[in-house]
């Protein structure tokens, strides 16, 4: 599955906000996405509750998977973007 490395941009991680607004873009996409720490195991991006148990704060990388580039690259941005701003 195609994956990409990017840094946690919100200043407060991938808190409650940043997190629903990564899940309802991979809901609108309807294709899976999954996003882990290095070394951990890939959570389901379609869910708020899963996103948070990563503990990603700011500055952490993160891995985004997915097989539709278009998507990989959409959500790959937003979790670099500071979703809090």
């Amino acid at each position: 599955m195609p994956q990409v490395t990017v840094t946690v941009g919100s200043a407060e991680g991938l808190h409650a906000r940043p997190a629903a607004l990564i899940v309802e873009a991979v809901q609108a996409a309807g294709v899976p996405v999954t996003i882990s720490v290095p070394g951990g195991a890939p959570v389901d991006a379609g869910s708020a509750l899963m996103l948070m148990t990563l503990g990603a704060a700011a500055g952490t990388e993160v891995i985004v998977a997915c097989e539709d580039e278009a998507t990989l690259d959409k959500i790959a941005g937003m979790v670099a973007a500071d979703l809090d701003a």
